[in-house]
């Protein structure tokens, strides 16, 4: 199966990458639609303006198993973030902004070596405030003969629109769903409307790519994988979640229940948030993703 960006014509990828600079012009990548010039430099939530941010480029084998297989996943680290979580364990990359300004040329060339390399895939790892930057670097990357798979693995905050300029580009969604609640997504990651944005997002998700595809070796070509990080104190909605899951989206999605939840960052301010989650809470969580027959990624 070959990657679906190369199944689109020159002509239909410039159209994309032009559609999705102008969004920048007026920034409005995702649902909080700052409205910032950031063709002219100015910066909105996510702290960044036309330049990518780039932290490093680079094999990576703590990702997902069908992303990383014998080889690792390509993965293409962005700094900064449209989300504010109060206890990102990236916090250093996403909320400090530790990285180096890069060219969709200089990215395009990462992209390729990471081929070159043996990896999988290539993975933009928070990739929603970087999209057209992301996709003008593909396009070269394609001319100098990229033919793996792309991997868009975002915190779960994604405007329809912008998603829907990656249909036929993206291979593989990796999105999170941290949140059940609206009210939860606002305090602790400072969005106002996670839940309802993120469920959109990813039933749009699983619109371009449907279920997890492996090759012979279980390595993914194409689909949906979604990352659940079971939270302390019930705050992530892990059941209303992964009834979500399991209703709104086919049962034999590839959903990853994770229990390595830390405070970190700013989480020691928040009472709900300051310890680890236990046993108990994280066995509740994946005997629930087996009732509802979502353990493809347990």
């Amino acid at each position: 199966m070959e990657p679906a960006y190369l199944s689109l014509s020159r002509a239909e990828l410039e159209g994309r990458v032009e559609e999705l600079r102008a969004k920048l012009r007026d920034c409005d990548l995702c649902p909080l639609k700052c409205g910032v010039n950031r063709l002219s430099g100015e910066k909105g939530r996510c702290n960044s303006s036309e330049e990518l941010l780039v932290s490093s480029v680079a094999p990576h084998h703590g990702e997902e198993r069908p992303l990383v297989g014998g080889y690792g996943s390509g993965t293409v680290f962005l700094s900064n973030c449209n989300l504010g979580c109060v206890y990102c364990q990236n916090y250093e990359l996403s909320q400090l902004g530790r990285g180096r300004e890069m060219t969709a040329g200089e990215v395009s060339e990462g992209m390729l070596e990471l081929q070159f390399r043996g990896c999988h895939n290539v993975n933009w790892v928070s990739p929603t405030h970087f999209v057209p930057q992301l996709v003008a670097a593909l396009f070269k990357a394609i001319d100098g003969g990229l033919e793996i798979p792309v991997v868009y693995n975002s915190g779960g905050y994604d405007s329809l629109e912008t998603l829907k300029l990656l249909d036929g580009i993206v291979d593989i969604y990796m999105p999170d769903m941290k949140y059940a609640s609206n009210e939860f997504g606002q305090e602790y990651s400072g969005v106002p409307d996670y839940w309802e944005v993120n469920k959109r997002a990813v039933k749009e998700m699983y619109r371009q790519v449907g279920d997890l595809k492996v090759d012979d070796s279980g390595v993914a070509r194409q689909g949906l994988l979604i990352r659940h990080l079971v939270l302390p104190e019930g705050v992530a909605g892990t059941e209303k979640v992964l009834r979500f899951i399991g209703e709104e989206v086919p049962c034999n999605s590839y959903v990853n229940v994770m229990d390595q939840y830390r405070p970190c960052w700013n989480a020691s301010e928040y009472e709900k948030l300051d310890r680890p989650i236990t046993g108990p809470e994280f066995r509740r969580a994946v005997d629930l993703a087996r009732e509802l027959g979502l353990d493809r990624g347990l």
